[in-house]
């Protein structure tokens, strides 16, 4: 049974993650708005969204250091205040200038909000209870890309875009009052000195490199700045590496990546986030480009995703006890597959409960992998190496969500020279045929790593039933045990080594 507070916490922190992930994903479906209310380009408004998810991507880093040099209660409370605070100024901003500024302050807010509260969770989690925390913390992440594109639309539609940012003030207000409630770490005075280096190098190569999706997401900017920007922040990226490698106290210790789950599930679930923060976007887009369906059917139908999301939750936890995490994670990872595959050969004609129920499966899908790698990555992290894995994992998920909409958007690039080579033709229809075959391949990939784990990783965190717990023991104690069996068979009856398994 789960420590009440604890479960508390992780509700509150998986609340402010919901409040922060959907800041970056519900602003694009007021662009023509804004745009309008200012007096500029959409392209213009770009600014927004980038300038957030910028701020994002170089301050989560920092965020660790920051809670144990000032304190986790603080710096928790701060952030929330901070991101509340700075809603409240978008929602009254005049101009575009003051609005990206507030932008800015509220990345700050969201970038030492979430991961904060994740590490004061984590470290205060026993590995038996580990499955069920991180069911909580994974599942805002899930469901903000799904449910976005028809609240925005219903927001836009039927109010002002102001209210896109006014509705974190009651959430906000809440998740403050609960903080100060539940939050009760005292300030470590054994924090490292700040690794200044490291900041900075890792600031412009990670911010470098969100910058450089958005660039190559929007259809008005060029390949070649997108790309040269790519560049640039990989060489800063590369020389961030090299020095967090050597460095004594590095903000972030890559030493972490030692550890096989954490690597394999890192890897994996990195690829996994793409595709599931692409698959909505493309969805979206293709229901009113190509099916010429209303934005609220179109939204309607993509949030069967968050349907399937919320369904599979209760029995994610005993599918991972019963059938282990190897298993599971193979398993929702080419669903996940399937589901791309599908989505990529639907047309008009399709009936829309067929396109309900895909989106479902997709949604369960989603869900159930996710949370397998979210929960499998710190299986084997022991307890003061928690901070930096929570940090590495914060700042690889925010740039993979970064990257899911520009991965969507070169996917329909590429996709309409390559509709010409598979179908002999260029049509908009084939493009998103082969944008969801590449996420399909990307699905593919995320399996692939899965299967590398080993077929017992993450057994310390699951309750196994006493006769799989005892066939797993049994299993175990054979492995054990053969070359000793195989010594003495050839040892007292040599020529009955001849046959035995050991020895061809």
């Amino acid at each position: 049974m789960i420590n009440p507070k604890l479960r508390n916490m992780a509700l509150l922190v998986a609340g402010c993650y919901f409040m922060e992930n959907l800041d970056s994903t519900i602003v694009t479906t007021a662009v023509p708005a804004m745009s309008r209310a200012f007096a500029v380009s959409s392209s213009a408004i770009g600014l927004v969204i980038t300038s957030y998810m910028v701020t994002l991507a170089v301050l989560i880093p920092l965020s660790g250091w920051l809670a144990e040099y000032f304190g986790t209660r603080r710096v928790f409370l701060a952030a929330i205040a901070v991101f509340t605070l700075a809603s409240l100024g978008c929602a009254l901003s005049t101009s575009l200038p003051g609005l990206v500024a507030m932008r800015v302050l509220q990345g700050a807010g969201g970038a030492m909000m979430v991961p904060v509260g994740r590490v004061v969770v984590l470290q205060h989690t026993e590995k038996k209870d580990l499955m069920k925390i991180m069911s909580y913390l994974v599942w805002p992440g899930l469901i903000s890309p799904a449910i976005a594109p028809l609240l925005g639309g219903l927001i836009v539609t039927h109010g002002s875009w102001k209210w896109l940012f006014l509705i974190n003030l009651p959430l906000g207000a809440a998740g403050f009052a609960a903080a100060w409630k539940l939050i009760r770490i005292p300030p470590d005075s054994s924090a490292p000195k700040l690794d200044g280096t490291g900041v900075v190098l890792m600031g412009v190569g990670v911010g470098g490199l969100t910058y450089a999706a958005h660039m190559l997401a929007d259809s008005s900017a060029s390949w070649s700045s997108g790309l040269m920007m790519s560049a640039v922040s990989l060489l800063f990226t590369a020389a961030a590496i090299l020095h967090l490698c050597r460095a004594a106290h590095p903000i972030v210790n890559l030493r972490v990546l030692k550890i096989r789950t954490f690597r394999t599930a890192q890897l994996s679930s990195s690829l996994y986030w793409i595709m599931v923060g692409s698959a909505p976007f493309l969805m979206t887009l293709l229901f009113q480009n190509i099916f010429g369906w209303s934005p609220t059917l179109a939204g309607g139908i993509v949030l069967f995703i968050f349907v399937g999301n919320i369904a599979i939750k209760p029995a994610t936890t005993p599918l991972l006890n019963r059938f282990g995490f190897r298993n599971v994670l193979i398993a929702s990872t080419l669903l996940g597959a399937i589901t791309m595959l599908l989505s990529g050969i639907i047309t008009a004609a399709t009936p829309i409960a067929l396109i309900a129920l895909l989106a479902l499966v997709s949604g369960i899908a989603r869900s159930t992998a996710l949370t397998g790698f979210s929960t499998i990555a710190y299986s084997d992290v022991p307890p003061e190496q928690v901070r930096h894995a929570n940090a590495f994992a914060s700042t690889s998920q925010n740039l993979a969500a970064a990257f899911g909409i520009a991965a969507a958007t070169i996917a329909l690039r590429a996709g309409e020279p390559l509709s010409r080579f598979f179908f002999g033709s260029v049509s908009k229809a084939g493009a998103y045929s082969i944008a969801f075959f590449l996420l399909a391949v990307m699905a593919t990939l995320a399996a692939v790593g899965a299967a590398r784990l080993q077929p017992g990783a993450g057994n310390a965190l699951r309750r196994l039933q006493p006769q799989t717990a005892q066939a797993s023991e049994n299993k175990l104690l054979r492995q054990r045990c053969a070359p000793y069996i195989c010594v003495f068979h050839l040892t007292v009856q040599p020529n009955a080594g001849a046959n035995l398994p050991f020895t061809k």
